[in-house]
């Protein structure tokens, strides 16, 4: 027979007599097979069916049998096509609206195939028919209820069933989709996936697949919390009347295999009782029992830490003390463990033992603190430049239009290096490194946003470079050389300007008077641009050859186009200043969240906002939510301006630029990381945590969240960090930030830490844990 249409009812009356049931388990092709049609459902992307000429349809009673139909080509990814003609296909979203191509949503089928409703059922009708808004005719359109989402080359992927989703650790996670990952594994042949007893369990086939393979093929594909914790391997699945994946028989085969388990354990726990255990009158006991019949202990009192002046001795409730008795052996659970975990995570973390710090304490302080990886750079283009300057004076000097190129080239590549693009550039780079790499190169990139040293390392080095140029035009002018009066007294005036604005950005200097800093840089820096133009054009005019015009020796002339391509970077921000709407949420007296629509940042982003463009701006990391346009960030009290945002908050107000990438990008290096905030910290981490790209444990100290920030922003945090520690410091006082922060990196099995606080605490956290071998990262005040 040529073409073969197998519908699976018939394979489910006597499968072992049909040839498709033979191949579907051995993988001989029947040889007299050439063009299969099955159900989607019937093989996995890995059969050997897929490697022959297969149409796959969609079939739905509903909508009158074949909604889609798709030649599969052996080698490509497996899809369902597009819809047939007369129909259509929409991937809607929970408010009915289409989803954007790539994210999913559940699949409805309209057209002229639509069937009318349900037999008698007019509830179940009008549940999953609706008017079809899309076409506006008076057609309906019918919930299939499948997952899908539509392809970059327009078509569609299925993803499994509506009714296939589950939670699991407080994701939303659908087990159709973790099956197809499982079977991505070369050597699965079929695959499917059960939530049971709160854990994701993986049925694969066949029983010599190696469970540690098929697990590394899914973490690929799917997020840690999707990733099945507990696997059963057999050569064949059970299978229902109609052909179906019997669930009920692969649930109870987890079931049997949890009590097999349990009761080797208890064995276990039996077998090592020593020979020389007697019995006791305690034996068989609850241990609640047992502490009621013992004397009362002393009690317990702690220091209520609301009390500011005297301590206060509260009586703490008896359910509350732990026992140090070891009547472990008992299997049954004590009425106490529930209080111990009910606890909270920091308990006791004081008496955690940190491991000793690497290398010696010279070194350690000379490698983490002294010479940072900003100061590093720094000195590579710092010393470079030293080792040209002191090379040029060795073989007797240079003319000033050989010195006027090198000013030039190092002022251009510092203003370069606080381009937005420039620096979006070198993130998106580092940030590319695959999380298979060994961590060793993945801490290195992770450190990229310490490139603020190139900038001042350039900007130093111009400076010494410039002073040589200064004295060299003014001896060429004593001699009546080439250098005019004209571009000595500019380059005399540059001189001064570049010091003005070197010793503002001195980091005392900086941290003490910003504003001044800030206002230093923009309009000192304008000025020597516009000085720069100038002597450029003097120089040049200088140094041109007899009979030559000016233009045609400016063109030929490199510090022409690094001016011309540094005064390009410094306008771009400008260029793009606009006012936008805002819409401000008072969380309370101490902060204030702004909404923006203007356009979607990524995890990672932070942008500038100002009341007065030319006098002083102000950068916040943004808070972009998943499926929403827009973004907000959080403004708390730390001044004037921002008690005036909290007080008065703006309709309008100004922007800039781009929004530009932080520490914060550099997340997706890591497989698990571990994020600590101190207050309106949580503003940088909250996309990164809502994105859920990776898997963070947040930790999150300060005084009253809900009543500061808001209990929208923190039910948005927990829910997609259920693990998230948060620590009012209010209730119990300041924490031993590397201590408790060490706790989480051991429980969470992090490789990294990311922290936004203040200098000093950032400081102390990040010297704390790289100190001892752990990749930490926090910013690093460099602006």
């Amino acid at each position: 027979m040529t073409p073969q249409t197998t519908p699976t009812s018939r394979l489910s009356q006597r499968p072992e007599n049909h040839a498709l049931y033979h191949w579907r388990r051995s993988g001989e092709k029947p040889r007299t097979i050439i063009t299969v049609v099955v159900p989607r459902r019937f093989v996995s992307p890995t059969s050997a069916i897929y490697e022959q000429r297969v149409r796959v349809i969609v079939s739905l009673t509903q909508v009158t049998i074949v909604n889609t139909v798709h030649l599969h080509t052996a080698g490509t990814f497996l899809t369902i096509g597009g819809p047939v003609p007369n129909t259509n296909v929409y991937v809607l979203d929970e408010d009915m609206n289409p989803v954007p191509i790539g994210e999913p949503g559940v699949m409805w089928a309209g057209g002229a195939c639509v069937s009318k409703g349900y037999l008698n059922l007019p509830e179940k009708t009008s549940e999953r028919y609706k008017l079809d808004t899309f076409k506006n005719d008076g057609s309906y359109m019918f919930n299939t209820g499948d997952l899908g989402r539509w392809r970059e080359n327009g078509e569609l992927e299925h993803l499994g069933r509506v009714d296939d989703q589950v939670k699991v650790k407080g994701f939303r996670v659908e087990l159709d989709g973790v099956s197809a990952a499982m079977q991505t594994c070369a050597s699965v042949k079929n695959a499917t996936a059960l939530l049971i007893e709160s854990e994701l369990w993986g049925f694969v086939t066949p029983e010599a697949v190696k469970t540690e393979t098929v697990n590394a093929a899914t973490s690929l594909i799917q997020p840690y919390y999707a990733v099945p914790t507990k696997y059963i391997t057999m050569s064949d699945f059970p299978y229902t009347s109609n052909g179906k994946i019997d669930k009920r028989a692969l649930h109870q085969m987890a079931l049997d295999k949890i009590n097999r388990d349990q009761v080797e354990k208890e064995e276990a726990l039996v077998s090592t009782k020593p020979a020389f255990y007697s019995s006791s009158p305690y034996d068989g006991k609850l241990l609640a029992d047992v502490l009621s019949s013992l004397p009362h202990p002393v009690p317990v009192y702690k220091m209520d830490m609301k009390e500011d002046a005297s301590a206060v001795l509260v009586l703490q409730p008896k359910s509350e003390v732990t026992s140090t008795s070891s009547i472990s052996a008992s299997p049954e659970k004590s009425e106490v463990s529930s209080a111990h975990e009910a606890g909270n995570v920091w308990d006791g973390y004081l008496d955690d033992e940190l491991p000793e710090k690497t290398d010696g304490h010279y070194f350690r302080n000379l490698r983490h603190q002294i010479f940072s990886l900003y100061r590093r750079l720094f000195g590579v283009v710092f010393i470079t430049n030293m080792a040209v300057f002191i090379a040029t004076l060795a073989k007797g000097g240079a003319n000033a239009q050989e010195l006027g190129l090198i000013v030039v080239a190092n002022l251009f590549c510092a203003i370069l290096m606080r381009q937005d693009y420039v620096i979006n550039a070198f993130f998106t780079v580092a940030c590319s490194v695959p999380r298979s790499w060994p961590l060793a190169i993945r801490r290195v990139a992770g450190r990229v946003y310490h490139i603020g040293g190139l900038h001042s390392g350039c900007a130093i080095s111009g400076l010494v470079w410039l002073i040589l140029f200064t004295v060299q035009a003014t001896r060429e002018l004593l001699k009546k050389e080439r250098t005019s009066i004209a571009t000595v007294s500019i380059t005399y005036f540059i001189l001064m300007l570049v010091i003005g604005i070197v010793l503002f950005a001195y980091p005392k200097v900086r941290t003490s008077h910003h504003d001044a800093f800030e206002r230093a840089h923009r309009f000192l820096g304008w000025t020597t641009t516009a000085l720069v133009w100038c002597q450029v054009i003097l120089l040049t005019n200088d140094y041109r050859a007899s009979g030559e015009t000016l233009g045609r020796a400016l063109v030929h002339a490199p510090p022409f186009w690094l001016v011309t391509i540094m005064t390009g970077s410094i306008i771009l921000p400008w260029l793009r200043l606009r006012k936008v709407p805002v819409r401000a949420e008072v969380l309370s007296k101490h902060a204030v969240r702004l909404y923006f629509d203007y356009v979607t940042p990524r995890p990672g982003h932070f942008t500038r906002i100002s009341n007065s463009p030319l006098m002083e701006w102000h950068g916040f990391a943004t808070i972009s939510e998943p499926g929403k346009t827009g973004y907000s960030l959080v403004v708390s009290r730390a001044g004037d301006w921002t008690a005036k945002m909290i007080e008065q908050p703006p309709k309008k107000i100004w922007v800039r630029g781009v929004p530009c990438y932080g520490v914060l990008r550099i997340t997706p290096l890591f497989r698990r990381v571990v994020f600590v905030a101190t207050g309106s910290g949580i503003g940088p981490c909250a996309p990164c945590i809502l994105e859920q790209r990776v898997p963070i444990r947040l930790l999150w100290t300060s005084p009253n969240v809900r009543e500061t920030f808001g209990g929208k922003l923190v039910d948005q945090i927990l829910a997609a960090s259920p693990g998230a520690v948060v620590y009012d410091t209010r209730k119990h006082g300041k924490p031993d930030m590397v201590k408790l922060t060490y706790r989480l990196v051991k429980e969470f099995d992090a490789e990294a830490v990311c922290i936004i606080s203040n200098q000093k605490l950032t400081q102390k956290v990040v010297y704390g844990m790289t100190s001892r071998g752990i990749p930490a990262f926090g910013a690093i005040w460099d602006s």
